[in-house]
C-alpha cells in the first residue's frame, strides 16, 4: 500500500529471482543509431538477465505470504508516533488506522512516509518517457535481445521480448511542452508516439500502432538526487524505506526493481537477525524497539553505498541526454569512463547476501 507514485510495469532484474518462467532469458543488448549506421553488441549470457511484468512478480511474491496479509488500492495519507508507545500509526484515505511496530514505506517516489522521515523531494528530469505492451498472437519474430534504437533530438526507443508473444517497449525524449496534454489520454499517447518515431524503422512503428491502448503510460523520470542520499536519514524508531521511496533513480540502468529487491533481502535479513526470540519469551516494548533500530541502522548502512552507486551512474547517465552543449556531454562521458568502467553490465555483478 502506498502514495500516488509512478507506475513501471516492467522490472528488469538478474540472479536467481529471475527463475520465473513468464520471462525469456535475455542474451544480447544491441545499441544501435538510427541514422549512423553503427552498433554495439553486449552479451549477457553470463549474466542472467530477463525482463519480468510487474504484476507476475507481485503475484509471485504475494503467493508467498500469509493469506490476508496483502492488501491492495490502500493509500497512506499520513504517518504519526503513537504518544504512548512511540510505534508508527498509519492514516488511510478509506478512514481506517493502522498501527505498526516496523514501518516500512515502498510507497514510491511521493512517499509519505519518506516525508515523515525528512527526506529531501525527488527532482524531475526534463524526459519523458512513454510505456506499453505489444501481444503478437501468433508470437514475434523478435530475438532474445534488449534493443536500444538511437534517433534524432535524443530519442531513445528500447524493446524487450518479456515471452513468446508479448513485447515491453518504452520511448524516452526531452519532454515537449504538450506533455501535460496527453499524458492521461491513450489514443493522444499513442499519436504523440508515433509522431515521435515517425522516423524509426517500420516494424517499430506497427508495434506502437498494435499496442495494447490500456497498457500506454507518459510519464515524467523523477530521481532523488546522489548528493543527498549521502546523509540521508533513511530510518527513525521503527521507520524506514526501500525501493522507489529511499531511492528512486532513471530507469536507464534497469535497476530499479531489483534494487528494491536488494533492499527487501537485506532489511530480511537484518530483522531476523535482530528478531530472535529471548528463551525467557516476549520481551518489552521498549526493547523491541531498541532491536527493531538496531536492525534498521545495519540495512541503512550496508545499503547506502550501492544505492547512492546506482543513483549517481544513473543521473550521470541521464545528464548526458540532457546537456545543453557538448561540452557538458563530454564531461558528463568522462565521469562514468573513470569512475564506473567495467562494461556495460558491471552494476549487475553485485551480491546482496541470502536471507
Amino acid at each position: 500500500m502506498g502514495s500516488k507514485e509512478e507506475h513501471h510495469d516492467i522490472v528488469i532484474v538478474g540472479g536467481g529471482i529471475c527463475g520465473l518462467a513468464t520471462a525469456l532469458a535475455l542474451h544480447r543488448i544491441r545499441d544501435m543509431w538510427l541514422h549512423k549506421n553503427k552498433m554495439q553488441v553486449t552479451s549477457c549470457r553470463k549474466e542472467e538477465l530477463r525482463c519480468l511484468k510487474r504484476s507476475d512478480l507481485i503475484e509471485t511474491l504475494a503467493k508467498n505470504l500469509p493469506t490476508q496479509s496483502v492488501h491492495f488500492g490502500c493509500q497512506i495519507v499520513a504517518v504519526e508516533s503513537d504518544p504512548i508507545t512511540s510505534f508508527p500509526v498509519l492514516y488511510t484515505n478509506d478512514g481506517a488506522t493502522i498501527k505498526a511496530k516496523v514501518l516500512i514505506g515502498c510507497d514510491g517516489s511521493n512517499s509519505i512516509v519518506a516525508k515523515s522521515l525528512g527526506l529531501q523531494a525527488p527532482k524531475v528530469f526534463p524526459i519523458s518517457v512513454v510505456r506499453g505492451f505489444t501481444s503478437y498472437s501468433d508470437g514475434h519474430s523478435f530475438d532474445s535481445h534488449f534493443i536500444r534504437l538511437r534517433g534524432d533530438d535524443g530519442v531513445l526507443l528500447g524493446r524487450v521480448p518479456v515471452d513468446e508473444k508479448l513485447v515491453y517497449w518504452a520511448v524516452a525524449r526531452l519532454c515537449p511542452s504538450q506533455d501535460s496534454d496527453v499524458r492521461k489520454v491513450p489514443v493522444l499517447i499513442k499519436e504523440f508516439t508515433l509522431e515521435t518515431l515517425r522516423e524509426f524503422p517500420p516494424e517499430v512503428i506497427e508495434m506502437v500502432k498494435h499496442c495494447d491502448s490500456s497498457s500506454l503510460s507518459l510519464t515524467h523520470i523523477w530521481y532523488r538526487a546522489p548528493w543527498h542520499l549521502i546523509f540521508a536519514n533513511f530510518w527513525q524508531g521503527t521507520m524506514t524505506v526501500a525501493g522507489d521511496a529511499m531511492h528512486v533513480m532513471a530507469p536507464f540502468l534497469g535497476q530499479g526493481g531489483s534494487s528494491g529487491l536488494e533492499d527487501a533481502i537485506v532489511l530480511a535479513r537484518c530483522l531476523s537477525q535482530e528478531m530472535r526470540m529471548d528463551p525467557e519469551g516476549a520481551i518489552s516494548d521498549r526493547e523491541l524497539r531498541r532491536r527493531i533500530g538496531r536492525a534498521l541502522s545495519k540495512y541503512v548502512n550496508e545499503r547506502r553505498l550501492r544505492v547512492m552507486r546506482l543513483s549517481t551512474q544513473t543521473y550521470l547517465t541521464a545528464s548526458v541526454m540532457t546537456a545543453s552543449s557538448w561540452v557538458k556531454k563530454l564531461v558528463y562521458l568522462a565521469i562514468l569512463v573513470v569512475f564506473f568502467r567495467g562494461g556495460l553490465l558491471s552494476h549487475t555483478n553485485y551480491d546482496c547476501g541470502s536471507l
